[in-house]
């Protein structure tokens, strides 16, 4: 199974903010031809998960056979990003490669989150 953990955050919120964020960005999701896409709550253990501490604002998305979606996956992560008013941390992790998203300009963030769907597409065509 392909897999992407996503984890949104921001200094000082509160867990039922995050979880909130965390929907509004699951829903978004939700819209593409992805597999699942399962809130991940503290205590919860989903598969294929290595020693990560989960807790509010957590969503793993089951990208299913293909790794093509990935990338509509990490641009609609980065549009739902820019959208928010409160610019959240966004913590990307797949395959035990972690990219973060916060205070960053465009071109970085485009450039960081090609970077990290070129690796990942490549890697899972491969397979």
């Amino acid at each position: 199974m392909n897999s992407l953990q996503i984890f949104v955050s921001e200094d000082g919120a509160e867990a039922e903010h995050l979880e909130r964020l965390a929907g509004l960005l699951r829903h978004d999701l939700l819209q593409l031809e992805v597999d699942e896409v399962t809130t991940v709550r503290r205590g919860d253990d989903p598969a294929g998960a290595r020693g990560v501490a989960f807790e509010a604002g957590a969503l793993l998305v089951d990208l299913g056979s293909s790794v093509a979606i990935l990338k509509e996956v990490l641009h609609a992560v980065v549009d739902w990003w820019r959208r928010s008013r409160s610019r959240p941390t966004i913590r990307l992790e797949m395959d035990g490669d972690v990219l973060e998203i916060s205070e960053a300009s465009t071109d970085q963030v485009n450039q960081s989150i090609e970077i990290f769907g070129n690796r990942h597409s490549t890697h899972g065509a491969a397979s």
